[in-house]
């Protein structure tokens, strides 16, 4: 690996780091100043912003006949995103669940999982079905911007006195922030996945390898970087909202346009019909259950989440090699390692539903 390419690669961290900053600053400030609550940002302008690597991946996948690259990256950023992101996001600081998260956002994300598998069952995602995804975020962004209307509303009725506001609390400059952070989670990314996969080849590695790790995770570094950053700042609500967006974002919006502009619409692989969509739709429905029960996604159940992606990757790699112990192995995630997190999962709820029976915790709180 050549110097500059090396430069490229720690350019590309601090690049990220800066970005994700500033974009966690400039829309906690500008939720703030509006009178938005913090989820709200971070389910649209965060979640969207750090999409922008998906969308542009996939809608060049689209373009240039490689529909499969369109949804593989729509399907493994979304895994990454909740058993990764949302897991260090835990490990870094306890999140708690605000109540919109578990009445709206959530089963959105739950019912565009779903309706993408659906669509996927004949092989196939059509130019009709990415029209319906499509207009699926336009008429999710359009509840979300009434429901900040109704609190920007609700908070400028509640200001008695004009507050004074300096340089970095204008809206013109947080709206600055957002952008470039953007633009820097955008370009960082690119640099360091770059980076990274001269590096791995400069030590031996498969391009398989590379492949299934590296590239696979580039697109979702924003996301990753953004989350873990705002959940170590105190902008918890930030951290959830920005994996739960993202994931209906890439779905609805990345996923819709991709089949819409690819002549023949996006091609389903039967590994990914098999498999890969299976374990997304998997996730998704986990984050309910986890939501619901106390209303914070503890340290532990972080772990947990982190733990299977590792599973989840080491699968990948072993079923692409082709290996001896990837059927022992997929036996064992199947028949010990699924009905023991659904056993703990139906343990969970039943312990909450009897605290609120006897007056104990009940739903999901608001972040305070």
């Amino acid at each position: 690996m050549s110097a500059l390419t090396l430069v490229f690669f720690i350019v590309g961290l601090v690049l990220l780091v800066v970005g994700a900053d500033a974009l966690v600053a400039g829309a906690s400030r500008i939720a703030g100043r509006l009178g938005i609550s913090s989820l709200v940002i971070g389910l649209t302008v965060v979640a969207f912003g750090t999409s922008a690597p998906e969308l542009a991946v996939s809608v060049t996948g689209a373009l240039t006949g490689q529909t499969d690259l369109a949804l593989g990256n729509v399907v493994g950023s979304n895994i990454f995103n909740i058993l990764l992101i949302l897991g260090l996001s835990a490990l870094v600081a306890p999140l708690i669940v605000q109540r919109q998260l578990v009445r709206l956002d959530v089963p959105i994300m739950i019912a565009a999982t779903g309706l993408c598998w659906l669509m996927a069952l004949d092989g196939v995602i059509s130019r009709i079905d990415g029209a319906i995804l499509a207009l699926g975020i336009v008429l999710y962004t359009t509840i979300l911007i009434r429901m900040a209307r109704q609190e920007s509303t609700i908070a400028a009725a509640g200001t008695e006195t004009p507050v004074a506001f300096g340089l970095k609390d204008r809206i013109p400059v947080q709206i600055a922030m957002i952008l470039a952070g953007v633009a820097m989670l955008v370009l960082g990314s690119h640099w360091l996945v770059n980076g990274a996969i001269a590096l791995a080849e400069t030590l031996g590695l498969s391009k398989l390898i590379i492949s299934l790790t590296i590239v696979a995770a580039g697109t979702s570094l924003p996301e990753l970087a953004t989350s873990v950053l705002a959940a170590y700042r105190g902008e918890r609500d930030i951290a959830v909202g920005n994996v739960v967006g993202s994931n209906i974002f890439n779905i609805l919006c990345v996923l819709g346009i991709s089949s819409v502009i690819a002549p023949s619409g996006v091609g389903v692989a039967p590994a990914a019909l098999a498999f890969d969509i299976p374990v997304m739709t998997a996730v998704a429905l986990a984050c309910l259950p986890l939501f619901i029960t106390g209303g914070v996604v503890s340290r532990w159940e972080g772990a947990v989440f982190v733990a299977y992606y590792v599973a989840y990757t080491v699968y990948l790699v072993l079923a692409a090699q082709q290996h001896d112990a990837v059927a022992t192995y997929g036996l064992a995630m199947r028949y010990v390692v699924l009905p023991l997190t659904a056993i703990t999962v139906l343990v969970l709820l039943l312990r909450d539903f009897h605290g609120r029976k006897r007056g104990g915790p009940s739903a999901p709180t608001s972040a305070g």
